[in-house]
């Protein structure tokens, strides 16, 4: 039975009408115009942490493909989203799915996640050729979203260390924290790396060894790192904190407001505020210090205060 896919043909052709990025910066609807001052404020933030950054860091990097591998492009709608994992990006790709499917898909929740993530699903930036990557940096609205960092950061230990069914993690990431944090750690410890402490993690992470060795997994690379805001202007930066409006915003500019909502649902596993509290109150002070500087940038890029329960001298 086929059944009539909604969005017509607005979905997939939307030529002749106005772009999302001009939607932006000329609205044309007054209800999208307080919105946009509110996304100015924190390009702005954006903006200042970059250039006080970039005096004490003189290089500037120049990005690679490999860099790109985050940017989905969405062709019709012109727009392209940098995803966070841990910030809804499941969702967020869900939706960007139904947007360049063309009429494939019409519902972002009968998507399954593990469907969501499977690469050859959504074009990232990297797949096109140096003119075409600028012509689309320079011509799509470019949106991320972000969250509180070291709510985040508990939330991927939480879902990639305390999940059973997470063994390639454990495998992977797991055993190697187990060898080089624990000390007298069981054989069967060493070979499963399935119980890492959230302590262990946080040693793990400010760890100058595990810096030089590889760039962070995805789940706990920072924003700054994922999405180079300081090389790539975002148009728009939503927050895990405002993920509907943000989202549903996004949808209006990009014209499909109408017949497509952001998934909502109540999440009772979510990592909240107080959660993250817990898990940092057995953290040494210097600990806390030392992770603070790792995602220092992602803190004062996105406004986010350093949180009240750090012990930070």
């Amino acid at each position: 039975v086929m059944r009539r896919n909604p969005f017509g043909m607005d979905i997939c052709c939307r030529k002749g009408s106005r772009s999302p990025l001009q939607e932006l910066y000329n609205p044309t609807q007054v209800s999208l115009s307080n919105t946009a001052i509110l996304h100015q404020i924190r390009r702005d933030q954006v903006t200042d942490t970059c250039r006080a950054t970039s005096v004490s860091s003189k290089k500037r990097r120049v990005l690679t493909p490999n860099d790109l591998k985050h940017l989905v492009v969405d062709e019709d709608h012109e727009m392209i989203y940098c995803y966070v994992p841990k910030v809804a990006c499941t969702n967020w790709k869900r939706v960007m799915m139904v947007l360049t499917g063309r009429g494939k898909y019409s519902d972002p929740m009968e998507i399954p996640a593990n469907e969501a993530h499977v690469s050859s699903n959504l074009k990232t930036l990297n797949q096109y050729s140096i003119p075409e990557i600028n012509h689309r940096l320079k011509n799509y609205m470019k949106f991320l979203f972000v969250r509180e960092p070291f709510e985040r950061l508990v939330s991927a230990y939480r879902n990639k260390f305390t999940q059973k069914y997470n063994t390639s993690f454990h495998k992977r990431y797991g055993t190697k924290i187990v060898r080089r944090q624990r000390k007298n750690a069981t054989q069967e410890a060493l070979r499963k790396g399935d119980d890492v402490k959230f302590e262990e993690f946080v040693a793990y992470l400010i760890d100058p060894h595990t810096q030089r060795e590889e760039p962070f997994n995805e789940h706990w690379q920072t924003v700054y790192s994922l999405c180079h805001p300081c090389h790539i202007h975002y148009d728009l930066i939503g927050k895990y904190e405002t993920l509907e409006e943000d989202s549903n915003y996004i949808l209006q500019l990009a014209g499909v407001g109408n017949y497509l909502k952001f998934p909502t649902y109540a999440k009772s596993t979510r990592t909240t505020d107080e959660m993250t509290t817990e898990f940092f109150q057995n953290i040494s002070s210097e600990h806390q210090m030392q992770l603070y500087e790792v995602y220092k940038l992602d803190f004062l890029m996105f406004n986010y205060s350093v949180p009240s329960y750090l012990k930070l001298e």
